[in-house]
């Protein structure tokens, strides 16, 4: 019997107001996400690895200027863009992260490159892109990552100085994702532009081993979006590892116990996508909606933005 394989990604959690979306709005943005499933997904089709699938996935939508990650990435408040990516192997344990940096194409490619290719796991700004020059990794100008969207978002959040924009459109946009492969390998990545306006050098949990990224193939991969500073502090993708490896919970129970209780007491918003050794995935979230899909070798496959009715 074939080992299961499959794949999960997300491209964002917050208030996703079904009033604002537009149909056809709705219908780019699911495109984006089919266009990202079926690039992981073909590649563990084929045989490919889950560390490929899930680099090949988030590549997808770090292109699509839809999503705050690459080149849809948001502008910090000096009107630049600082990217954060992290990617982990759940055979090895080894992971590769980067933060703060700038004009990278795909910053999942520099993540994965830092774990392949350094001694080290997390580099950041200017070294980061020195060493990026020296993997080959894709550079484009300021004009690339620029779109309207989110130059009007910075405009607003100047206005009142926040770093989220207004309450009724609380958006953390991340994108992210976790695949199992043929050979019973896990692995999750994430990348995100952060916060609108964000200042001195604000990293959130995406390039945080443990916080926004996490996978062992003993118990899960996953991925987080939401507000940062609250999944580190609660160290989210570990504390799901650690309550299926510990206390013995399924992969449900322990994504459920996180995002619905313990996010919940200290406000923190957001979700996850996860999936365990089995090929069970989880995607929940406490937000309005998270933009989620997923694709099974049993045929089993979802795109959704809000709640299921």
């Amino acid at each position: 019997m074939e080992q299961t394989f499959a794949i999960a990604i997300h491209g964002g959690a917050g208030t996703i107001l079904r009033s604002t979306m537009t149909p056809g709005l709705q219908l780019q943005y699911e495109k984006g996400l089919i266009e990202a499933i079926d690039a992981g997904y073909n590649i563990l089709s084929q045989g490919g690895s889950s560390l490929d699938a899930v680099e090949a996935a988030i590549v997808v939508l770090e292109d699509c200027p839809l999503y705050n990650a690459g080149r849809g990435a948001v502008f910090n408040h000096a009107g630049q863009h600082e990217m954060d990516a992290s990617v982990m192997n759940g055979l090895t344990l080894e992971a590769g992260a980067v933060a703060g940096v700038s004009n990278i194409v795909n910053p999942i490619k520099l993540a994965k490159s830092i774990m392949c290719n350094s001694p080290h796991v997390l580099m950041c700004g200017k070294g980061a892109e020195d060493f990026a020059k020296t993997q080959n990794i894709a550079f484009a100008d300021d004009a690339y990552f620029f779109t309207q969207q989110r130059y009007d978002q910075w405009q607003e959040a100047l206005k009142t100085d926040s770093v989220q924009l207004d309450h009724t459109e609380r958006k953390f946009g991340t994108v992210g994702a976790v695949a199992l492969d043929k050979q019973g390998n896990i692995a999750a990545g994430t990348s995100t532009g952060g916060m609108t306006n964000k200042q001195f050098g604000r990293v959130g949990d995406s390039p945080v081993i443990g916080a926004g990224t996490y996978a062992n193939n003993a118990t899960c991969g996953v991925s987080c979006t939401g507000h940062g500073e609250l999944f580190i502090r609660a160290v989210v993708a570990y504390d799901v590892s650690c309550l299926m490896e510990y206390k013995g919970l399924s992969l449900e129970e322990a994504c459920n116990l996180v995002v619905y209780e313990k996010l919940v007491k200290i406000q923190g918003e957001g979700g996850l996508i996860a999936i365990d050794k089995n090929g069970n995935i989880a995607m929940p979230f406490n937000s309005e909606g998270m933009y989620r899909a997923y694709k099974k070798s049993n045929g089993a496959s979802a795109v959704s933005i809000y709640r299921e009715a």
